[in-house]
C-alpha cells in the first residue's frame, strides 16, 4: 500500500517540517544546524527522523543563484531503542543540485553518537529546543498581517512574556565542517538553506519544506500546515520573481496601516529584496549574528522574532525575552545542543 504522498495527511508529518536553521562558527569550523519535528503542539508526535526522507543543507558561494555544495543526511528505521542509522553524503558542483546524484559517502553512524571524518563531524538526535518566543505576540503580528491592520498589542505586555517553547523538544542535525575544507575556508561568503525531501512512489524525490531566514513561515504562511504553498518546493533563485510582489504588498499594507513607512510600497519591496532569495548569508570564520544591524549567519542566542517583527513592521519591537530563557538548551562544545 502506498504510504508516501498520496494524501494530504502523509505530508503533515512533523519529521519533515523544518523548525529552524542555524549557521555559525564553532570550535573547529562552520556549524550547520537543522531542527525538525517540534513537540510544541504537545501532540503525540512520532519521534526521530523520517526513514524515507532526505535532509539537505544547500550551500551557495559568492552570491551565486545555484548551490555548489550539498550535505545530504538520511536515516534508517528506528531500532528497538528508537535509534537510527545515519549517513552523510557530500555533493559538489552540478551534483549538488541533482536528486539523482549520490555524491560521496563521508560518514555513517547512529543517532545520539558523534561521527566524524578528517574535516567534519556530525551528530543527530532529539534535543531541548533552543528557540524562544511568546506565541501570543506572534498571534498579534499574524492578525495585523492577515488583515493589513494596525498592530493591536493591548492584550500583550512584554513584561509578562513567556517562552512558549519552554520544555519542548526537536530533532536536530548538527554538522560542523572544518575550515580546512577548501570550499568552506575562512573568509568564504556563503548562502545557506535547508530542505526536506520525501521519496515518491515513482522513485523520485519530492521537496516537502525548506528554510533560510527565520520566521518566514510563521509570518507569511502561518496556515500552511499541509505543505501546500508553492514556496515549499520552489528553489530560492525563483523566490523574488515568483513571490516578491506578494511579500512586498503584504508588508506595504501593514506598514501603511501602522504609519511606519512614508512610502509603504517602496518599503514593502525593500523587505522582499532582503528576505528573497530565502537564503541565510554568512561569511565563514566570522562571528555569526542575526541582528538588527547585521544579519550574518544565525546563532541559537539570536532573538530572531524581534529582528523579523521589527523588519516587517518597520518599527522596533521587543519580544520581552532574552536568550537567558534557553540557557540550558545550549552548549559551548560540540554538538552545541543539549540532548533530551
Amino acid at each position: 500500500m502506498s504510504h508516501h504522498l498520496d494524501t494530504p495527511l502523509a505530508a503533515q508529518n512533523g519529521q519533515l517540517y523544518l523548525n529552524d536553521l542555524y549557521v555559525f562558527d564553532g570550535e573547529r569550523g562552520t556549524v550547520f544546524v537543522m531542527d525538525v519535528n517540534s513537540s510544541v503542539t504537545r501532540a503525540d508526535i512520532k519521534r526521530g527522523f523520517h526513514h524515507e526522507a532526505r535532509y539537505e543543507f544547500k550551500i551557495h558561494f559568492d552570491g551565486a543563484d545555484l548551490e555548489e555544495l550539498t550535505y545530504r543526511v538520511a536515516f534508517g528505521e528506528p531500532d528497538a531503542d528508537g535509534r537510527q542509522a545515519v549517513t552523510l553524503h557530500a555533493l559538489t558542483g552540478t551534483e549538488a543540485r541533482s536528486d539523482a546524484a549520490t555524491g560521496e559517502l563521508v560518514v555513517q553512524g547512529r543517532t545520539g553518537e558523534v561521527v566524524s571524518s578528517d574535516v567534519l563531524r556530525l551528530w543527530a538526535g532529539r534535543i531541548t529546543d533552543p528557540f524562544y518566543i511568546d506565541l501570543d505576540q506572534l498571534a498579534t503580528v499574524n492578525d495585523a498581517f492577515k488583515n493589513g491592520a494596525k498592530l493591536d498589542r493591548s492584550k500583550w505586555r512584554p513584561e509578562n512574556a513567556k517562552n512558549s517553547f519552554a520544555g519542548t523538544t526537536v530533532e536536530s542535525i548538527v554538522l560542523e565542517v572544518s575550515h580546512d575544507e577548501p570550499m568552506l575556508r575562512d573568509g568564504a561568503q556563503i548562502g545557506v538553506w535547508c530542505t526536506t525531501k520525501l521519496a515518491t512512489d515513482a522513485g523520485g524525490w519530492r521537496p516537502i519544506n525548506r528554510a533560510g531566514h527565520p520566521m518566514m513561515w510563521p509570518i507569511f504562511w502561518p496556515t500552511d500546515t499541509d505543505f501546500s504553498d508553492p514556496a515549499n518546493a520552489r528553489h530560492p533563485c525563483d523566490d523574488l520573481k515568483a513571490d516578491g510582489e506578494n511579500i512586498a504588498s503584504t508588508v506595504a499594507r501593514v506598514v501603511a496601516a501602522n504609519g511606519t513607512a512614508p512610502d509603504p510600497k517602496a518599503y514593502g519591496w525593500s523587505v522582499a529584496r532582503q528576505v528573497y532569495p530565502d537564503v541565510l548569508s554568512y561569511r565563514v570564520g566570522t562571528p555569526a549574528n542575526y541582528g538588527f544591524a547585521v544579519r550574518n549567519g544565525r546563532t541559537m542566542l539570536d532573538n530572531a522574532p524581534e529582528v523579523m517583527f521589527s523588519l516587517v513592521l518597520n518599527t522596533g519591537m521587543t519580544s520581552g525575552l532574552t536568550a537567558d530563557v534557553t540557557q540550558g538548551a545550549r552548549s559551548g562544545t560540540f554538538p552545541y545542543v543539549v540532548p533530551a
